[in-house]
């Protein structure tokens, strides 16, 4: 149920501080609207050097300069369809040559599209794998070698739990969210011989500003209240939370794992 979207700009619920994160080099795919905004703001606030893509430039270049205005490094931005991943790697490449080798990648970029099974077509189904997976692949494959070099990195990839649920309607988006899982724990040992660790980050239904006009109607309240066993609305700030602490030295000894934010719904 994750998706890159407009930010509610609800008030942060996270504090911690991580020195680890000052000056890092951070790449984040998706990050202009939604959840992906919210996590370039807690690293940006961190005092990380961020970098990240979208294809919303005009929400880009807003959260950029309300970074700026508020006194954290400006993020980089790069305007990109990571479909294309000549121009997601020709961008990464970019960044690099500017912040110096990635430390953190998060691969946030999603889109989870309503879609009815049967109208699916090849080249739908393409599309959805290119947004939701591919994507994810070779951002990967383009910070790697900086990384294997310094010795170190972390990653994470944002899945979702709408597999997990059994959610109706995107059948296409929770198939390569699944896949997220798999791409995770596939890559764990080989980058962990370069001590780069590899997480699977896990929204549940996040109060982003689309999920809101488009789908909490009175029905997805009730699911809300009947499944969250907490009952306050999941928030992008409490995504990046965890984000942050994937991404920090604090987590050094963690890779491999999936790490569900959804208040128990799962």
């Amino acid at each position: 149920m994750s998706t890159t979207d407009t930010s509610t700009n609800a008030a942060s619920p996270y504090s911690a501080r991580y020195p680890s994160l000052r000056d890092r080099a951070v790449y984040i795919t998706g990050g202009a609207t939604g959840i992906g905004a919210d996590i370039v703001r807690a690293f940006a606030r961190q005092g990380a050097r961020v970098a990240f893509n979208d294809l919303n430039a005009q929400a880009a270049a807003a959260l950029v300069d309300e970074l700026a205005a508020a006194g954290a490094p400006r993020p980089l931005f790069g305007s990109l369809d990571v479909t294309d991943v000549d121009a997601l790697a020709a961008h990464v490449a970019q960044v690099i040559a500017t912040l110096g080798p990635i430390d953190v990648l998060v691969n946030n970029v999603a889109n989870d599209q309503r879609h009815d099974f049967q109208a699916v077509t090849r080249e739908y189904f393409d599309w959805v794998v290119n947004v939701n997976l591919r994507a994810h692949f070779f951002a990967i494959q383009a910070v790697l070698p900086g990384m294997k070099e310094r010795g170190s990195g972390s990653i994470v990839n944002i899945g979702s739990v709408s597999w997990m649920i059994k959610g109706q309607g995107y059948s296409a988006y929770a198939t390569l969210k699944s896949a997220s899982a798999g791409l995770t724990r596939s890559l764990a040992r080989d980058l962990g011989a370069h001590r780069i660790r590899i997480n699977h980050l896990v929204p549940g239904w996040v109060m982003t500003k689309k999920q809101v006009d488009l789908w909490l109607d009175e029905a997805g309240k009730k699911a809300i209240a009947d499944n969250q066993c907490l009952p306050d609305k999941l928030m992008p700030a409490d995504i990046a939370a965890m984000c942050l602490f994937l991404a920090s030295d604090d987590s050094r000894m963690i890779t491999a794992q999936d790490f569900i934010v959804d208040a128990g719904w799962t």
